[in-house]
């Protein structure tokens, strides 16, 4: 099982000085270690913003350090912790150091062990004085001697938690420790919270969110990406009709300028045309004037002569 804690304050123990437990012996069970890793996977992000509580498992839990009893649960949790790690790199939940027992611990049930889960280690735990003991059977009861079950310590012993079975075949019972309840559903464990009545999500429904809340990320950047794309090309048709209609305008008043310019050269020359009819009429109106005294002239000089 993967250890999980929560973000300890740090301490100025020099942990390299801590002698570890050995590693309990393992099972080589892939259904209980999945089981394992989705309990894990599921509590520890619920559980992440308490920096007192420890999450881990596999390990053995033992009175003090001269206690050799071979009690390793696969699941331990625990509340108000002072430093969870130095119970990770300890290798073992060591009573006497942390100052109290674990709140809680949870065997998952395999084929070599799981009737010692029910009976020899049911004593153990007591005797320890960890508050509940859970035991979870993926079979649905072919290791354990039913598919869910949990006790809770009173007075020294333990009493056995109420696990309701629905008319689906599910079983729950609450967990005051966990203040949550555990669900045996078609051979995995969940865990719901009973105000919100909403399951914690398994690693791989988290992946699933996570994935899903990426594919909705990505596509809501393409779709500002393309709106983007669709706002700069209608900006850029819009600059297109004002420009074309810029170059029409110009063009108009050209145009303008062009038939006003025309028009101008036009009444020149009406006016030179017209200055040059009024020279021509000065010229002939000069002419007729010297040929009328030139007629005179030669009237008087023929006058003269007597002629």
């Amino acid at each position: 099982m993967t250890t999980q804690t929560t973000l300890a304050q740090p301490h100025s123990e020099d942990y390299s000085r801590i002698q570890p437990l050995p590693d309990p012996p393992r099972e080589p069970d892939m259904v209980q270690r999945k089981s394992l890793s989705t309990l894990d996977g599921t509590l520890g992000p619920h559980f992440a913003a308490f920096d007192d509580v420890l999450l881990t498992g596999e390990m053995y839990v033992r009175i003090d350090e001269e206690d050799a009893r071979a009690l390793a649960p696969d699941f331990i949790f625990a509340r108000q912790v002072s430093d969870p790690e130095r119970v990770i790199r300890r290798n073992g939940y060591v009573i006497s150091e942390v100052g109290k027992p674990p709140d809680l611990v949870l065997e998952v049930g395999s084929r070599n062990t799981g009737r010692r889960d029910y009976t020899v280690k049911r004593e153990g735990y007591a005797a320890l004085g960890i508050r509940e003991y859970w035991r979870f059977d993926p079979s649905g009861g072919e290791y354990h001697d039913r598919p869910l079950a949990g006790d809770a310590l009173v007075d020294g012993e333990y009493v056995p938690v109420e696990i309701v079975v629905e008319a689906d075949g599910r079983h729950r019972g609450y967990s005051e420790i966990l203040e949550l309840e555990l669900w045996w559903e078609q051979g995995k464990l969940r865990f719901r919270d009973p105000v919100s009545g909403q399951f914690l999500l398994t690693p791989e429904e988290l992946e699933a969110d996570r994935f899903a809340e990426r594919a909705a990320r990505e596509a809501a950047e393409a779709r500002a990406q393309e709106e983007e794309a669709a706002r700069g090309t209608a900006e850029s048709r819009a600059g297109a009709a004002e420009s074309r209609a810029e170059e029409e305008e110009a063009a108009r008043l050209a145009a303008q300028a062009r038939a006003e310019t025309a028009e101008v050269r036009a009444e020149e020359e009406e006016a030179a045309r017209l200055a040059a009819e009024a020279r021509a009429e000065e010229e002939r109106a000069a002419r007729l004037a010297a040929e009328s005294r030139l007629a005179e002239f030669e009237a008087e000089l023929r006058r003269l002569r007597g002629e």
